[in-house]
């Protein structure tokens, strides 16, 4: 199917009348270039794995049990690609493909709850930075003492928005405190909204007259260069009081064209939320899918432990979680979804 596709795809760019609609000539060259790329993956693989199937059969003829482990270990990474792509391959939301916002809250618990806000954050920038995708810093309101009170970053890469949409939620932080003196437990909590950056193809009306919209200066990360003028700004979209900010950007404009961007985004994660609560209603189904309910636990103390309560995927180690390593999750929670763990 797909090598079809790409050679109907090949035929149109050979088209010089293609060119006359710019917007649908980028579109198919995007695609021409994922099925290419998809294509060539294929190819590598079905290569390895026929290579391998040699290596392990003349190794086996000659009593060479290292050389057996060394391929099979080789196929072992092949099939966790393999499995990771197939996954990839069923995130067929009509937003799957867009980049994301991200938004990190910090619960209550002043310094302590807002530092893992910060900890929380930066795992999700790490994440976007190991994956290639770019990291952009849109709003950060930081605390007095150390953390931040929220934070709203796009990440922008393939996929972005489809692997990260199941992270929305509260992420729930158990560890001895660094600002307590007495080195007492302490339980934290941030808070985890994913929407997708959406673009023409996807309509979201906002009655202007439902706004409020509040400039003040910036400051903080992103904003150090620009806090000088109120070129920040603040949206807040009455009926639902919703609340969305920038101050990425020198200009007041910009930055309320980026807020609007996100309000759009949040918008229409509240449709998918409904959408999908209404369906699992009508298949007599418990839904999980909200803002408002736990996810995953990140224990530090007395033992190390990351565990995800929708799936029961957990692991030991707590500091490569912490440092962006979250994909054995994603991937768990995503087959969970979309019901490949059956």
């Amino acid at each position: 199917m797909a090598v079809k596709r790409l050679d109907e795809l090949n035929s149109l760019v050979e088209d010089p009348a293609l060119w006359d609609d710019a917007e649908r000539a980028q579109n198919i060259m995007r695609e021409r270039t994922k099925l290419e790329d998809s294509t060539k993956t294929i190819r590598e693989i079905e290569t390895t794995i026929k290579d391998s199937a040699e290596m392990i059969e003349m190794a086996e003829a000659e009593g060479d049990e290292a050389i057996i482990l060394e391929t099979e270990a080789t196929l072992n990474k092949i099939l966790v690609d393999v499995q990771k792509r197939q996954l990839n391959s069923l995130l067929s939301g009509e937003a799957d493909s867009n980049d994301a916002f991200l938004e990190v809250n910090s619960g209550a618990g002043g310094t302590e709850a807002q530092d893992w806000a910060e900890m929380v954050l930066r795992m999700y920038i790490r994440w976007g930075e190991a994956h290639g995708h770019k990291v952009t810093i849109l709003d950060m309101n930081t605390a007095d003492e150390a953390g931040i009170k929220s934070a709203t970053i796009q990440i922008s890469g393939d996929m972005a928005y489809g692997w990260l949409k199941t992270e929305s939620g509260v992420h729930r932080l158990v560890r001895i405190s660094p600002f307590d003196s007495n080195a007492k437990r302490h339980t934290s909590f941030a808070s985890v909204v994913v929407s997708p950056v959406i673009d023409d193809t996807i309509d979201i009306e906002i009655d202007e007259k439902d706004l409020r919209i509040d400039t003040y200066r910036s400051s903080g990360a992103g904003g150090q260069h620009v806090n000088t003028t109120d070129s920040a700004v603040r949206i807040t979209h009455i009926p639902t009081n919703t609340i969305v900010a920038c101050q990425n950007e020198r200009s007041q404009h910009k930055n309320k064209a980026t807020a609007m961007t996100m309000l759009k985004a949040k918008m229409y994660e509240a449709e998918i939320q409904r959408r999908e609560a209404e369906a699992s209603d009508a298949h007599g189904e418990k839904s999980d899918i909200g803002w408002g309910h736990q996810i995953r636990s990140y224990v530090l103390h007395p033992y190390q432990m990351v565990k995800d309560q929708r799936t029961g995927h957990e692991t030991s180690n707590t500091q490569a979680v912490l440092n962006g390593d979250i994909d054995g999750f994603l991937e768990t929670t995503l087959a969970h979804r979309l019901g490949m763990d059956e």
